[in-house]
């Protein structure tokens, strides 16, 4: 790479880390983690254990928010001076070292400036996500679990733990559903963009004639309920079911009711937990997928109220949001930003964060816009 372009490229990098300095503002979190620190430290600290995750959780977050940023300042500072030593002493190996770690920091930095966007109320939180198979049969159904299995392969990519709440299995291949929680820091907020309608255009493997087939999955991604959010939940308004957890073909994998299933009356919603060896963590996990539905249902209520005061039509997730193409050619495309890429079995594969970044930058551009 000739000298003037190091000069450009280390002077928009400059300014990129500049802008996500001014947002995470490394002085203020410093006063955040000693505050932190004090409550950590506290011997009484673990008597409330909810608050006790809480306030580590938090803790570790704005350290590593912190370091981060830090380390990316100090990467840039070291580059600019490896390029000037390798240029004054034209030394193609330091500027072949020098254009290999100036991509490397370019990837670092534009990573981190994507996380600067997730400011929304919950976007710290993790993620509880929810996927459906809908038009399209067994095709749709085996869809579906494709898209599972690409959330728990993304989420392994990034050694983020995720657990598996409940499965519903489809009859011939497939799954009708699975619900899934995502713990990780932003992870609703990074995963919030995945939710709507994907569509699967391929030559149907359960088709004898070998033909082209459409099928639709719906993925939904809700914030996991905090002890803060002071949902209450009257034992009235729920019908509490039990029965015998089950796995693919309908066959027994539990021989006790341990699987539960909790109705809320007010609003018709389900829930059920399956994967839990006990009766008890079944309920405990199905409560938490329900609390944050009932949560997720308050903000939309709250958002079609202030899109009335607008006069704004409200959004538009549950539309199609992207498509996976394998035949008549290879493609995944995000339909609102038109990203894409023509391998989509490392999509599949979980390396989807690419559609993520474009998601992210896309929804703050809409939302600028509207305000």
């Amino acid at each position: 790479m000739a000298g003037p372009d190091f000069s450009t490229a280390l002077a928009e990098l400059d300014k990129a880390l500049t802008s996500i300095e001014a947002v995470v503002d490394p002085a203020k979190k410093a006063e955040e983690i000693a505050e932190l620190e004090k409550q950590v430290s506290a011997p009484d600290l673990w008597d409330d254990p909810d608050n006790a995750q809480r306030v580590t959780s938090r803790l570790s977050v704005a350290q590593a928010e912190v370091d981060r940023v830090k380390g990316l300042r100090s990467r840039l500072d070291d580059l600019a001076v490896l390029v000037e030593l390798a240029q004054d002493e034209a030394d193609a190996a330091s500027l072949a070292e020098a254009d290999a770690e100036l991509n490397s920091l370019r990837t670092a930095i534009d990573a981190l400036e994507v996380r600067t966007l997730l400011s929304g109320e919950y976007d710290e939180r993790d993620a509880l996500v929810t996927i459906r198979s809908e038009a399209g049969g067994i095709d749709a159904a085996d869809f579906a679990a494709m898209l599972l299995r690409m959330y728990l392969r993304w989420a392994e990519r990034h050694n983020y733990p995720a657990e598996v709440y409940d499965t519903s299995y489809a009859e011939e291949a497939g799954i009708k559903s699975a619900t899934f929680q995502v713990r990780a820091p932003f992870a609703y907020g990074t995963l919030s963009v995945e939710q709507g309608t994907h569509r699967l255009v391929r030559i149907s493997p359960f088709d004898n004639q070998g033909r082209r087939q459409t099928s639709f999955a719906g993925v939904e991604v809700l914030p996991v309920t905090e002890a803060a959010d002071h949902i209450d939940i009257p034992e009235s308004d729920l019908r509490i079911d039990v029965f015998r957890s089950s796995g693919p073909g309908g066959q027994s994998v539990n021989t006790t009711d341990s699987a539960v299933r909790i109705t809320h009356l007010p609003t018709g919603i389900v829930v059920s937990c399956q994967n839990e060896k006990s009766q008890l963590q079944n309920k405990v996990a199905a409560m938490r997928v329900l609390q944050s539905r009932l949560l997720e249902r308050a903000r939309q209520e709250r958002e079609a109220e202030l899109d009335a005061l607008r006069g704004d039509g409200g959004n538009s997730w549950g539309s199609q949001m992207r498509s996976y193409v394998l035949h008549p050619y290879q493609m995944v495309k995000d339909l609102r930003t038109d990203y894409e890429v023509s391998n989509p079995d490392a999509v599949f594969d979980g390396d989807i964060d690419g559609f993520i970044e474009s998601g992210i930058r896309w929804r703050k551009v809409g939302h600028s816009d509207a305000t």
